[in-house]
């Protein structure tokens, strides 16, 4: 089973430092690094780095892997924790505190949030307690997806390790069972289970690491599903009743959960090359799913229309795992297995 152990000791079995950026200073582990005056990123996409944003006193309002963030229609940006003294932290665009709340989610992974109704929820992907959570924008618990028992497919809960889910403009759901048996499973709005494909296995229809999933809806009259295909360093690209449409290799990217704004696709990304620790960067995909930006990372290159592989270039991220883009079109990078270190946010230049 591919897990987050067995993932760990597959990127740490070498640390290679990558080089810093002219102008750069570092100090690594915390919120004490400080890049004067760096702008990172390419073409259309370059950004200042803001290290301090959001840092709090950890004594009161700690972290512990910093997994996904979304931005809910008031403005404010949510971040999800598995430090379960508060899993969800809540912050205004500056960085500066509102809330916090949760404390039943020692495996908080996945976060999406859905407009229903005019009312925004959130739906919790929690792989230690092997279920989908939903519940309103402040905590309240509304509903929970178990494990898919009657998929025929699962012994028990403990194969089912879900990373992400994804949110149909009706309602229907779609989990990626990312640590578990690789399943992209779809649910009505009620959790009744619809549909399954994908799973472990070998060919483009199947996964090896199905992190993250999102609903791809910017060809209006194809809407389908992106899904990340993160050991094999590919996005995947289905219908929404689970045909294999395409397939776009990211060589040198594992790739966590794809992010739509507008017509961009947004990734964090962690360098596979060479087993490296504590390294990353952001992948901005254009409306052609071709990579015109990767701030912290190599320029993207492309010969004969096949991408060159992507490395790091500058120690500004360990371990990235979710990008939100906020209406300013700034973005906010959360890590894991990152020193417990608060996001980080790049201003939009």
């Amino acid at each position: 089973m591919l897990n987050r152990r067995k993932f760990i000791e597959s990127t740490l079995t070498t640390i290679v430092g990558g080089a810093l950026l002219p102008g750069a200073k570092a100090v690594f582990n915390g919120k004490d690094a400080y890049y004067r005056d760096l702008i990172i990123g390419h073409h259309t996409h370059r950004y200042k780095i803001d290290m301090h944003w959001g840092a709090l006193n950890a004594d009161f309002y700690p972290v512990n892997d910093c997994h996904e963030m979304v931005q809910d229609s008031k403005g404010r940006i949510l971040l999800l924790t598995n430090h379960t003294k508060n899993n969800v932290i809540v912050y205004d665009k500056s960085g500066r505190l509102i809330d916090v709340w949760g404390t039943e989610y020692p495996g908080a992974h996945g976060l999406s949030l859905h407009v229903e109704g005019g009312e925004d929820f959130l739906y919790i992907s929690d792989n230690e307690r092997h279920e989908i959570i939903k519940t309103s924008i402040d905590g309240k618990l509304i509903m929970t997806i178990p494990y898919p028992k009657d998929s025929g497919l699962y012994k028990g809960p403990e194969e089912f390790i879900p990373t992400e889910t994804a949110i149909a403009p009706n309602g229907d759901i779609y989990v990626a069972d990312g640590y578990g048996l690789q399943y992209i499973l779809h649910y009505n709005s009620k959790g009744t289970l619809l549909n399954v494909f994908g799973g472990r296995g070998v060919g483009d229809a199947y996964f090896d690491n199905a992190h993250g999933i999102c609903f791809d809806d910017r060809d209006k009259s194809n809407p389908s599903l992106l899904i990340t295909a993160r050991q094999q360093n590919a996005l995947k690209r289905f219908t929404l009743d689970g045909q294999l449409i395409e397939v776009i290799p990211l060589p040198g990217a594992f790739i966590c959960r794809p992010v739509i704004h507008k017509n961009h696709v947004f990734l964090a990304t962690i360098w596979s090359g060479q087993g490296l620790a504590n390294s990353g960067f952001v992948s901005i995909l254009n409306a052609e799913n071709r990579m015109i930006s990767a701030p912290g990372g190599s320029r993207p290159q492309y010969i004969d229309g096949t991408l060159q592989a992507m490395h790091q270039t500058s120690k500004i991220f360990q371990h990235p795992h979710d990008v939100c883009v906020d209406d300013d079109e700034n973005l906010y990078v959360a890590q894991w297995n990152a020193g417990k270190t608060y996001p980080i946010k790049l201003v939009r230049v």
